[in-house]
């Protein structure tokens, strides 16, 4: 058939969808690296690209059939294609010799037959040979007769005696017609010498052998000794074995014949899966003046073994696919075959391991490769499929092929931290700009999937945003400081920082981060009692008469530090006698250890360190400069003023300026009372465990205890820390001085007559 010629139409037999066979891929076997043939995918016809020759194509003299795979993928789909070559008679007979010599002895008898070559015609069935015809000869005729395979064989019979006097040479034309429409015919020459008589012709213990051989049976394998006799003597009695014209050169080249003994033996090897049957046609001819002949046939029928090993064919294959990709997906079509026969040639395909892929037997000699379970790069980047095919001979052979399939990263995973709660402790007087730390997340997925931008989840905190606080680095997570903190000023900070990839659609997670602020000891102590101008003394009068263990004054110092550092300790820094006056280091306490001597001098001078206690220890001095007086003073009672630091600064700070303010106008109150009262006059004031009187005038009272305001304002804040209500209020001029203190859960308000000032403690 011409190119172009249509043989099917596959959109009609496989009932496609013409309109859409365009959009799709399809794909057609190639058959001895050639394209006979193609789809249209307009019409969906089935056509010729390449003239077939069924000769070339098929060696075989029956029914020749292609098989082919038609794949259409988009969706996928798999036809198998049986394409039968019908034989036209395009081939004429012929013989392998033009010339056909033959030696016949006179003694020849009627009937007695002469082997001649058959003559080959490629085509098949009713084209290849059908008849022989001789030319006219009164002496000879042919004898056809067919073989196991259907080809046609021929003789030539003497049909009357000849006689070498009479005619010593016959020319004889042979003519091989085939069965075709017209007929084609092919023609050799055969001449005919008569011999003189040697009228005993070799003859063969059977006419036909039959034998079974294996495959693949070793070279010098004796398969036949075949045994021939001739009733003549001498040289007419030798016999020589040879194969005839009858016998293939294939078969010739399989087999030796030893042309003294007639022993067959393997010479080539045998392959059951290229030749099943071998047929030899073997002569035995005597040493005669005029050799005569006998034949044979000797049949050889071959037993398949298991000797060819399965093969594996990757017919398509998609190598590198999304690590998403839906199960089920198909990622290759492999093929499979085996040459040998029956359960030799049946073939099985697996994978050596589990793997996330399943195979599917589309046809006998065809699997799906597919997706069962879902893929992650992440965990398993690549994949290498081993492919084992193995037959069911005994013993099976196998074979195996690797596909490696590579996966693409898709955004799949959301960045992480290596932790959800970051504490970071911050000194406070840090510098601006301060790297803090670094926060960094990770993502296992590539590419732009794992690069990361950080940035802080903006809230506000008293109207300042995160972001006027804190900076972060958005492509490695290092975390700065945007201001200087004071510990005093704020203590701590809450926020989130985010850190997300640049995948499409981008995936993201947070982190909480707690700044700690860590104190510093940056502030210096503070003397708040006694209460003395910038860079001046303190100046006080007491009597030379004070009794030993009597309060002399005290130092009050605070620190705005956190709590270690707040903690104030006292010490002399300079004292006129290191034998009259000692002070407590706590609570700042200064108390005479000794009654005053004649000896000692009227003015003494103290120097007073306060100390907190950070590292480096800060410091603040009071000096209080003392003169000693003879004059009888008006005593007063003092009860012990006691002193506790509260631990958190905050509350002290707020008690602090409540008590300010209040004592700002209880002070008013207090000085417009005491200007109305009058003197009452004084009466000793009784004496008790915890008081301590001493007698001052009323000059030197009201300069010590009436208005030192520093005095009162360290008292207030003593007393009004243990939780107790402090009120000064004034009493009549002239009188002695009771301090008192009275716990607010006393309910108790205590009160004396003679007291020029009275403090007051209310619930």
């Amino acid at each position: 058939m011409e190119r172009g010629s249509v043989v099917a139409n596959l959109a009609a037999d496989l009932e496609l969808d013409v309109s859409g066979l365009s959009q799709r891929e399809v794909k057609l076997d190639i058959f001895q690296n050639k394209k006979y043939l193609d789809v249209n995918k307009r019409t969906g016809e089935l056509f010729i690209v390449e003239k077939m020759d069924r000769e070339s194509l098929c060696n075989t003299k029956t029914t020749c059939f292609l098989k082919l795979d038609l794949i259409i993928e988009s969706p996928l789909r798999i036809f198998n294609i049986e394409l039968g070559i019908t034989d036209i008679n395009d081939n004429a007979p012929h013989f392998r010799r033009d010339r056909i010599e033959l030696d016949v002895s006179e003694s020849a008898s009627p009937g007695e037959k002469f082997s001649l070559p058959n003559a080959f015609d490629p085509d098949v069935g009713a084209n290849t040979v059908k008849t022989y015809k001789l030319s006219e000869s009164e002496h000879f005729t042919v004898d056809i007769h067919s073989g196991s395979d259907g080809t046609k064989y021929v003789d030539l019979v003497l049909m009357k005696a000849l006689d070498r006097e009479e005619k010593a040479v016959h020319n004889l034309i042979l003519t091989a017609i085939d069965g075709g429409v017209p007929a084609r015919s092919g023609t050799a020459n055969i001449i005919v010498r008569v011999q003189d008589t040697n009228d005993n012709a070799p003859q063969f213990d059977q006419a036909v052998y039959s034998l079974n051989m294996s495959e693949n049976s070793p070279a010098g394998t004796v398969a036949i000794n075949l045994n021939a006799t001739d009733a003549d003597e001498g040289p007419n009695a030798d016999l020589t074995y040879s194969f005839t014209l009858y016998t293939s050169e294939k078969t010739q080249e399989m087999f030796s014949l030893n042309s003294n003994t007639g022993e067959i033996a393997v010479k080539g090897t045998i392959d059951y899966e290229d030749m099943k049957i071998f047929e030899m046609f073997v002569e035995a001819k005597d040493n005669g003046p005029v050799p005569l002949s006998g034949q044979c046939r000797v049949t050889v029928y071959v037993k398949d073994m298991n000797d060819n090993y399965p093969e594996i064919t990757i017919k398509s294959l998609k190598n590198t696919v999304d690590e998403n990709i839906p199960v089920g997906s198909v990622i290759a079509l492999v093929g499979v075959s085996d040459r040998d026969t029956g359960n030799n040639g049946k073939v099985n395909l697996i994978m050596n391991k589990s793997l996330p892929f399943i195979l599917n037997k589309s046809s006998d000699y065809l699997y799906e490769l597919l997706v069962s379970e879902s893929l992650d790069r992440e965990t398993i980047p690549e994949y290498d499929i081993m492919l084992l095919v193995t037959d069911e001979g005994n013993p099976p052979l196998s074979d195996n092929e690797t596909i490696t399939v590579h996966l693409l990263d898709v955004n799949d995973n959301a960045p992480q931290f290596p932790q959800t709660f970051y504490t970071i402790p911050v000194k406070e007087n840090n510098a601006p700009g301060a790297l803090l730390s670094s926060l960094t997340a990770l993502d296992p997925d590539l590419n732009e999937n794992q690069y990361l931008v950080y940035f802080i989840i903006e809230r506000e905190i008293v109207n300042t945003s995160m972001s006027m606080l804190f900076s972060i680095n958005p492509e490695n997570g290092n975390l700065y400081a945007l201001k200087t903190f004071d510990y005093e000023i704020e203590k701590e900070f809450l926020f989130h920082i985010e850190a997300r990839d640049s995948g499409v659609p981008p995936l993201s997670s947070n982190v909480t981060v707690h700044i700690i602020i860590m104190d510093q000891n940056d502030n210096t102590p503070l003397i708040v009692s006694p209460w003395r101008a910038q860079g001046s003394e303190v100046k006080e009068k007491i009597p030379r008469s004070t009794d030993k263990g009597t309060l002399i004054a005290k130092v009050i110092a605070i620190d705005s530090d956190s709590v270690h550092n707040s903690r104030i300790t006292y010490q002399f820094l300079q004292n006129t006698d290191a034998t009259l006056f000692s002070l407590d280091q706590y609570n700042g306490e200064i108390r005479t250890m000794r009654m005053f001597s004649y000896r000692d001098s009227r003015d003494q001078r103290l120097v007073v360190i306060a100390k907190d206690n950070g590292e480096p220890a800060l410091s603040a001095t009071v000096t209080i400069k003392l003169s000693t007086v003879e004059t009888a003073l008006k005593t007063y009672t003092e009860v012990p003023l006691e002193y506790d630091i509260f631990s958190d600064l905050n509350l002290y700070l707020v008690i602090g300026l409540g008590s300010v303010s209040f004592l700002l106008l209880i002070t008013i109150l207090v000085t417009i009372v005491l200007k109305c009262q009058k003197a009452k006059p004084s009466k000793a004031a009784p004496s008790c465990r915890n008081s301590v009187i001493s007698e001052r005038n009323s000059t030197i009272a009201d300069s010590t205890l009436v208005s030192n305001d520093a005095y009162w304002y360290s008292l207030f804040l003593a007393e009004t820390r243990k939780g107790k209500l402090v009120v000064r209020q004034p009493v009549p001029k002239g009188s002695r001085y009771i301090v008192s203190s009275i716990p607010r859960s006393t309910g108790m308000t205590e009160t004396s007559d003679s007291a020029a000032s009275t403090l007051q403690v209310r619930k």
